[in-house]
């Protein structure tokens, strides 16, 4: 069973004891659509009968693997008609059962990696099914494969106990451990590639839950509260890097993934086999489990509740093979306290009730000390190694540096100022300064900054705060400037006249003027894996520039149900982390875009805390933090753009006085998304972070397993 897809999260594929496969509508509970490819080939030959004993999709949902009881492996396509069709098949892709399937890439080539009965693992083209390569070794089957981040290697476990680390270029284990125990053990990857986890049973029959380490090759920790032999593989999944969670002895068990002790076991109401199967969909929020009766159960957090409810639907077809209730076991009216919407984009007012709330208990605020005391913060950034703050007040740079790696709310940092050195201060002679856009980008190694806040554009050295020259005199004035990614001495910079200029700051050299927005540019942003840059601007535009030639690709206005924004403003974007889409922000209008199409994907508008002042991704690109100018801090997924919760003013403000301030620009820490930063109107800059132990946000106010329920 898999039922989670990786990108949409009410919707899931299902593969049965009979061979049949299916597609379901979580949030419904109503089966799209039905089919087995097995049933002409069984009366012809009657050893195919066999069960569905994997399935697993794609990184980009596009194509799933089916893995049979019996020596069959097929792989499907999948449209967003909600079709299948078969892409390939091998009849006898492994003689006897195939144990498990991974999906990797290697050389720029998608790949499905198998491992059967027969201790052999195989590798397939996704695209044409042909067999890319034959591993052999093992002196067992195969249970489990597990490819690295790395897409380089992958790791295997068999039967008797071995691990085998097997390289792509040599076709041989380049080395061999020693499993906790022997038996069928499944190896998985934590959604952010870091850590490593097995499940199975040891030399005495009882079933274990480790995490492995990779620099030891050996148990780093080993999870307690499995101690019962079981006659049947267990299932394990992981929720949010930070859950585990196992089907074991008729229950769920879950743990923190730091901690060896259980944190909560539930047993669903019962009808639970000895050994569930279990799977969480990609955010969490939504636990599939295996009942008996040919049933699957959904067990929700608060926050997958409030997804479910948003549909107007009820639950499923008990008559069929799933059946699912949404029933709580704790307070009624935390359901009621998150906000949803309902996707491609809607109205907030209209479709949102009340947050929920995030307590002063929940986060962690520290104000940075600040000698300077300036009026305002106009642009905040992290570097990018992330152990410093950069903030620009009107025209003075101001930098705080934690001593090490890290910034933290722990900790306060030290305000930098070189000795025997000027602060890094832009030119301001003969300007408006209520017209005047500060602006400022930094060098990807953290060591250059560009700056301007309305007048002469300043590179200076961020070491030492050298002023190292000064360019374009306004007017027209500097608005926006961005590195290109590719060469540090390459800058775009918007211009207040709404024209682009590409500069190389080493030959002092206007490389090439773009010109297409009607008014001034707000907004640029580099592809960093394609020859593309993004700009926006008060016009309500978006263009897509080929920086090879400099020549306009394509371009669009920001909409709303296919309907043009009518109310001019400042727009920004940031690119996602994939590359593929980049998110604009609008005072009245959130927006996530494809970069290869400038079509908008989702949207969000209407906001009850009134005009966004700023927006920016998270470090893992997974939520989009939002500042209002009524002083609250939305927290967004990223995926849906569905708001989870809220910061009050109340939350981060409690220490600085009782004079109204709220923020005007809010910055991501490159490395730890659960950390913000906000430049606030008085002039101050505060650090954000949640205060519990996991350095995640609990969004249904409480610990995820905690709100489980059936």
């Amino acid at each position: 069973m898999r039922i989670a897809h990786p990108k949409i999260w009410n919707f899931g594929c299902v593969g049965t004891s009979i061979g049949d496969i299916t597609l379901w509508d979580v949030s419904s509970g109503k089966r799209l659509l039905a089919k087995n490819y097995m049933k002409s080939k069984v009366s012809v030959d009657k050893e195919l009968c066999a069960s569905v004993k994997r399935i697993l999709w794609s990184p980009d949902g596009t194509f799933f693997g089916v893995a049979y009881s019996k020596h069959v492996l097929q792989v499907y396509s999948y449209s967003e008609s909600n079709d299948i069709y078969l892409q390939w098949e091998w009849i006898y892709a492994h003689m006897g059962g195939i144990n498990d399937l991974a999906f990797s890439s290697y050389e720029n080539q998608l790949l499905l990696i198998t491992c059967g009965d027969d201790k052999k693992i195989k590798v397939w083209d996704v695209d044409t099914g042909n067999k890319q390569f034959t591993f052999r070794g093992h002196n067992a089957p195969v249970s489990s494969v597990c490819p690295t981040s790395s897409n380089q290697h992958f790791f295997s476990v068999s039967v008797d106990g071995k691990i085998k680390a097997w390289e792509y270029k040599t076709f041989v284990a380049q080395s061999n451990f020693e499993a906790p125990g022997i038996g069928h053990t499944k190896m998985a990857y934590s959604a952010d590639n870091k850590r490593l986890f097995l499940c199975g049973t040891d030399e005495g029959r009882k079933t274990f839950l480790v995490e492995w380490s990779q620099c030891k090759d050996s148990v780093r920790r080993t999870y307690h509260g499995l101690q019962a032999s079981s006659s049947s593989a267990v299932q394990f999944d992981i929720a949010n890097n930070q859950f585990l969670a196992a089907g074991h002895d008729h229950k769920i068990k879950f743990w923190d993934m730091d901690n060896v002790e259980p944190l909560i076991t539930i047993d669903a109401e019962g009808g639970l086999p000895e050994t569930p199967s279990i799977c969480f969909n990609r955010k969490g929020t939504l636990l599939a489990v295996v009942a008996n009766e040919n049933r699957i159960k959904i067990l929700a957090t608060n926050y997958g509740i409030g997804l479910l409810q948003t549909t107007n639907k009820h639950s499923a077809d008990a008559s069929r093979e799933i059946s699912e209730t949404v029933r709580k076991y704790t307070d009624t009216k935390d359901a009621e306290d998150v906000a949803v919407l309902v996707s491609p984009g809607v109205n907030v007012k209209e479709k949102v009730g009340k947050f929920l709330e995030i307590k002063n208990t929940q986060c962690q605020s520290l104000r940075l000390h600040n000698p300077v005391e300036p009026d305002e913060i106009s642009r905040l950034i992290y570097t990018n190694k992330g152990d410093a703050v950069l903030a620009l007040a009107s025209n003075v740079h101001l930098l705080w540096r934690w001593l090490g790696d890290e910034a933290t709310t722990k900790v306060q940092p030290s305000f930098t100022q070189p000795q025997d050195a000027l602060p890094m201060i832009n030119d301001v002679d003969g300007i408006n300064h209520e017209v005047a856009v500060p602006c400022f980008a930094l060098s990807k190694n953290d060591s250059y900054l560009v700056s301007a806040s309305g007048g002469m554009i300043s590179l200076f050295n961020t070491l030492t705060f050298q002023n190292l020259v000064t360019f374009m005199p306004p007017p027209p004035a500097a608005t926006c400037i961005a590195f290109q990614p590719q060469d540090n001495n390459i800058v775009a910079i918007g211009k207040h006249d709404s024209t682009i200029i590409i500069f190389n700051c080493q030959r002092q050299k206007v490389l090439a003027k773009l010109e297409g927005h009607t008014k001034r540019v707000t907004g640029l942003a580099f592809c960093k894996t394609k020859n593309v840059l993004i700009s926006s601007g008060a016009d309500t535009q978006v263009f897509a520039w080929n920086f090879e030639r400099w020549k306009k690709w394509k371009s669009t206005f920001l909409q709303v149900g296919g309907k043009k924004l009518e109310s001019l403003s400042d727009t920004h974007i940031q690119f996602h982390q994939d590359q593929l889409h980049f998110l604009a922000v609008h005072k009245n209008f959130l927006g996530i875009y494809e970069a290869d199409t400038l079509n908008c994907v989702k949207w969000a508008q209407g906001f009850l805390s009134g005009p966004i002042s700023s927006a920016t991704f998270s470090a893992d690109c997974q939520i989009v933090y939002t500042s209002f100018q009524n002083g609250m801090i939305v927290i967004f997924d990223a995926l849906e753009l569905i708001p989870f919760c809220q910061i009050s003013p109340n939350t981060y403000l409690h220490s600085f006085g009782s004079h109204f301030s709220y923020p005007l620009v809010i910055a991501a820490h490159p490395k730890k998304s659960a950390q913000f930063a906000i430049g606030l109107s008085s002039g101050e800059v505060c650090v954000i972070e949640p205060s519990n132990p996991t350095g995640q946000w609990d969004f249904d106010d409480s610990k995820v397993p905690d709100s489980l329920v059936e």
